[in-house]
């Protein structure tokens, strides 16, 4: 995907930009709270790797799921995460392709 993204343009290579520099945020973000989680501390809040995911890092928190095993069976999280990729990439097409009245008739 971003691969697509660089080769559609430059204003879409800072995209691209965007979401590797998020993913790599969020992927770290995952690996501290799994730690914090094993070790009784301080938690990543929910709300703030929801924001990081639908911001674009979601690619960094399904990684981040898999490699340490975090969040992965905990359901209402799951849903939420699930809606964030949605709403992410419909907003990704919007960005790319443009708004429905620019498209050709």
């Amino acid at each position: 995907m971003v691969l697509i993204l660089i080769a559609l343009g430059p204003i879409v290579f800072a995209v691209a930009g965007t979401y590797v520099v998020l993913s790599a945020a969020s992927l770290v973000m995952y690996g501290v709270d799994k730690a914090a989680a094993e070790q009784g501390r301080r938690r990543v809040p929910e709300i703030t790797l929801h924001l990081v995911s639908v911001a674009g890092g979601w690619p960094g928190a399904l990684v981040g799921q898999r490699v340490f095993r975090h969040k992965t069976r905990k359901q209402p999280f799951r849903a939420v995460f699930w809606w964030t990729v949605v709403v992410n990439c419909v907003a990704l097409a919007w960005l790319v392709c443009g708004t429905p009245t620019s498209w050709p008739r």
